[in-house]
């Protein structure tokens, strides 16, 4: 190993470290890798070199300050990814009828389009992380009902994520590694309360009541696993989109990704005038990160911000 490797300083020269980047960065056809790849292999590069500082390897980071050629990552995203209220209804009962997973599936796919969630943070909702209204017992049916919809309102938190990586990175060969916190999250901190709204409080009762609990108290578990294999969530819902789009938007992004549900959730809360620090603190996101990500779905605004304008001025 000494005689093929070299010693870390000698990326201190400019143009090896770029032919380093463009070596790490490209695939084996040819072609450059995607944009967030490509920022993710730079940054776990930048990361070694820091290492390599600490441990008085080398003096500075040859990678700071380096003029390199890449590719931008777009950040916001894009409208026609969005889908409306009706869609959402129709993609979901699209679900439903996709047997044997699909019945199980609806209220995961609700916690994406009304509660903002990630696919990761989805899967592992348990039973402490959700709160629902209780059910109030009706004296003249003798059996329990829902409350009135104005006050079926639930929350939700949001602890360690399972995102889905290869079996070769988790220490039990499992798809999913359960050891992570959320986002610019410290261990142990959750995210909320998120609130969930009526439609969504259902989903949940109606889920509880066909399939209960998962033996670790887990609200959503695969057909035949513990928890939902991130490739049944990816078939069913494109199985759902051949079934409700025209060929036409099933060939445009609508809703290509079962995470475009958050974007949904997200600017729906901003287009009905919630505050963005609010959508913000729900989602997990920094202000600054919501308005630059959520630019382009913000519309239909303008006529309701003059009036407001014009009633401070009129005071």
């Amino acid at each position: 190993m000494s005689r093929n490797t070299k010693n870390v300083e000698v990326l201190a020269d400019g143009e090896l470290l770029r032919t380093v980047l463009d070596t790490m960065t490209t695939r084996r056809d040819g072609k450059r890798m995607a944009a967030v790849t490509t920022k993710k292999y730079r940054g776990i590069l930048h990361n070694a070199l820091e290492y390599a500082v600490v441990r008085k390897a080398i003096a500075e980071n040859p990678l700071t300050g380096l003029k390199w050629i890449n590719i931008k990552t777009a950040v916001e995203v894009d409208r026609r990814s969005v889908v409306n209220p009706s869609q959402g209804r129709a993609l979901l009962k699209a679900v439903r009828k996709q047997e044997p997973s699909g019945p199980q599936l609806v209220a995961l796919y609700g916690t994406m389009l009304y509660c903002g969630l990630r696919p990761e943070e989805a899967v592992e909702v348990h039973e402490h992380n959700l709160i629902l209204p209780a059910r109030i017992w009706n004296e003249e049916t003798k059996q329990f009902e829902d409350p009135v919809e104005e006050e079926d309102w639930g929350e939700l938190y949001v602890g360690p994520v399972a995102p889905e990586v290869a079996r070769d990175w988790t220490d039990d060969s499992a798809r999913r590694d359960t050891r992570r916190m959320p986002k610019h999250r410290a261990e142990g901190e959750t995210r909320g309360p998120i609130p969930v709204p009526p439609v969504q409080v259902r989903h949940f009762r109606a889920h509880l009541d066909d399939f209960g609990l998962g033996k670790d108290g887990r609200v959503f578990r695969g057909v035949k696993s513990d928890a939902v294999p991130g490739e049944t969530i990816r078939k069913v819902w494109g199985r759902a989109r051949e079934k409700v789009l025209s060929d036409k938007e099933l060939a445009s992004p609508l809703a290509k990704r079962p995470y475009d549900l958050r974007h949904t959730c997200l600017s729906t809360m901003l287009n009905a005038g919630v505050p963005p620090r609010q959508v913000a603190e729900w989602a997990g996101h920094s202000l600054e990160v919501l308005l630059r990500t959520y630019a382009k779905c913000m519309v239909g605004q303008e006529d309701a911000t003059k009036r407001r304008i014009a009633d401070a001025l009129a005071q």
